[in-house]
């Protein structure tokens, strides 16, 4: 059974197609990334993941159970772009209270070594969330994400405003989470995170899937010497 399936999905606002019949599957315990441009239907295909928008045609399935029923979500972890936690809690009370919504045991001890994994002072959690930074605030949601104890991330954007230090560090954390089983799907602009991270990859643009597959086979298939070079050539194809 794979982690997700995607089977001829569409979505429209008004006459614009915003998801055009994208089929596409994750298999349990891949990293798997899905690029694309500023408005070509990323954040809806995961807002139609966890059922918080509305299909027009098509299916997807969750380990095997579709998205419409509540089950699909019990082993989902997911992080918004735009993430924005209440700002009158501090950050050991909403670590806490998320946690407690996965069924996880908060831990004090462990939400300090999170943050330390990922370079934020643990003197942080004691802080309300609206004193934070946006690079602190990103950093507690994903270890929220973290330390939820599922088997299935759905993260968008996640390095949204992280430093380079902390982005490494994320990516140590995020491959010591694949040894144990976890199953990754991001969401990004940044081709380096797919090229270092992702088992597998697709190209979304203009509500079309372009490419689906690992990220080799996509240089090989439009002929980049990176992934950026292969990114560019499947959305802009070299005129003859």
């Amino acid at each position: 059974m794979n982690a997700l399936e995607i089977h001829q999905v569409s979505k429209r606002f008004a006459r614009m197609t915003v998801l055009d019949r994208i089929n596409f599957s994750v298999r349990n315990g891949s990293f798997f990334g899905l690029a694309g441009g500023n408005g070509a239907g990323k954040t809806t295909l995961i807002k139609s993941m966890l059922d918080l928008c509305r299909l027009d045609s098509g299916e997807i399935l969750l380990r095997g159970v579709p998205t419409t029923e509540v089950a699909a979500r019990r082993e989902i972890a997911y992080l918004p772009e735009r993430f924005l936690p209440p700002g009158h809690l501090t950050g050991r009370e909403f670590l806490t209270f998320i946690l407690r919504l996965h069924g996880a045991k908060p831990d004090p001890q462990a939400m300090e070594a999170q943050l330390v994994a990922l370079d934020m002072d643990p003197g942080a959690l004691r802080k309300p969330v609206r004193a934070l930074s946006k690079g602190m605030t990103q950093k507690l949601g994903l270890a929220s994400c973290l330390l939820s104890g599922k088997r299935l991330w759905l993260l968008d954007e996640p390095t949204s405003g992280l430093d380079p230090l902390a982005r490494a560090l994320l990516k140590q954390q995020l491959r010591q989470h694949q040894e144990q089983g976890v199953t990754l799907f991001i969401n990004t602009h940044l081709l380096a995170d797919v090229d270092d991270l992702c088992d597998a990859m697709a190209i979304l643009h203009h509500g079309k899937l372009l490419f689906c597959g690992a990220p080799s086979e996509c240089r090989e298939q439009f002929g980049g010497h990176s992934l950026e070079e292969s990114y560019l050539r499947a959305v802009r194809p070299p005129t003859a």
